[in-house]
């Protein structure tokens, strides 16, 4: 049997993914104004579930950093069933759902459950344009990030990059849009060095914990990284904002444990030292960062996605294909299907 037969031409083909989700966005400005760059919203809300879930968390970020409005991230079973814990009355909101297939249940209970209520108003981000989703609401469309595989990898990258462009041209500021278009032609180069870096790291090291941290725009690219090699190979993983690892769950470090730091530069020298510490405590380290230098020496692993010049939050994508084939080729080592997850659908219905 060849495993991994659809996830591994997925992952590969991203870079091609945030080209088309960056043309199709050109044939979508006008979706850009009526929605999230439309000011008469008091806040905007992304709801996913799952990877999706993980999407909205960095979309809200670089929301809020870009447009200097209002934003937040939820589960969509929290608007669901929660909205008033999560939404207060006489404020107008917009509800952006996150879904890959345009078809999980709870995304599209929480978009029907608002789309009459008193001050929101709904629409979406998917890679399928005939679903559910696109029927009931406007929605962005990636249209290269349809998959086979259960796990998400280029959906994942292209509709998280598709939002950011979105949110570069709500923000009115021409050098976001032109940073977001730098991201696209790094991409390939990317993509192909963290092939090969990946296969090399997981195959050299017998590693039994996988821990990644992440903060700001890169908490919610830490928590997919997390679930992906979950997904993917069943191993034991968590994740965590970078600081907040050390109240308390550093305790679980140990030989045999990868800590993979997503580093930033805002808060560069602050992470480092987390992750020098977890290196005393026998980690193996893993660092992705835009450029190395003597303050990642120590590590046991750097990888470089460059654009240092960028911000944190566009370079955001150019961080996803080295997790991702981490993930797959774990999922190789042990034997076991990345294509097809034990427990998994691609779509989830209650």
């Amino acid at each position: 049997m060849q495993y991994g037969k659809w996830t591994y031409p997925e992952i590969s083909g991203q870079a091609e993914a945030l080209n088309a989700a960056l043309r199709q966005l050109e044939q979508q400005k006008e979706w850009v104004g009526k929605y999230i760059g439309n000011d008469q919203f008091d806040e905007v809300i992304f709801i996913g579930s799952g990877s999706s879930y993980y999407q909205a968390q960095t979309m809200a970020s670089t929301f809020r950093k870009w447009t200097g409005r209002d934003a937040s991230a939820y589960p969509s079973s929290e608007i669901f069933l929660f909205r008033d814990n999560n939404a207060v009355p006489g404020r107008r909101y917009l509800l952006v759902g996150v879904s890959r297939s345009g078809e999980s249940t709870e995304v599209i209970l929480a978009l029907d459950h608002c789309k009459d209520a008193e001050g929101w108003t709904i629409c979406g981000i998917t890679c399928y344009e005939d679903s559910k989703m696109a029927a009931m609401c406007e929605c962005l469309v990636s249209p290269l990030g349809k998959e086979k595989s259960t796990v998400m990898t280029k959906s994942f990258s292209s509709m998280t990059y598709m939002m950011q462009a979105a949110t570069a041209l709500a923000s009115g500021k021409p050098e976001l849009w032109e940073q977001i278009r730098r991201v696209s032609e790094l991409d390939g180069d990317v993509v192909q060095a963290a092939d090969a870096f990946a296969k090399s790291l997981v195959q050299s090291r017998d590693l039994n914990k996988f821990i990644y941290l992440g903060m700001g725009p890169y908490y919610g690219l830490a928590n997919e990284a997390c679930l992906k090699i979950k997904e993917m190979s069943y191993v034991w993983t968590e994740s965590y904002g970078t600081l907040e690892f050390r109240h308390g769950p550093k305790s679980i470090v140990e030989p045999g444990t990868l800590v993979c730091l997503l580093l930033s530069e805002t808060a560069r020298s602050y992470e480092l030292k987390v992750a020098e510490e977890m290196k005393q405590y026998g980690a193996t380290v893993l660092i992705v960062t835009a450029e190395k230098g003597n303050d990642t020496a120590f590590a046991d692993a750097v990888f470089e996605i460059g654009g240092k010049s960028l911000s944190d939050e566009a370079r955001c994508a150019l961080y996803m294909p080295v997790l991702q084939y981490i993930g797959f080729y774990t999922a190789l080592k042990k034997n076991v299907d990345p294509d097809h997850p034990r427990n998994l659908t691609q779509v989830v219905i209650i």
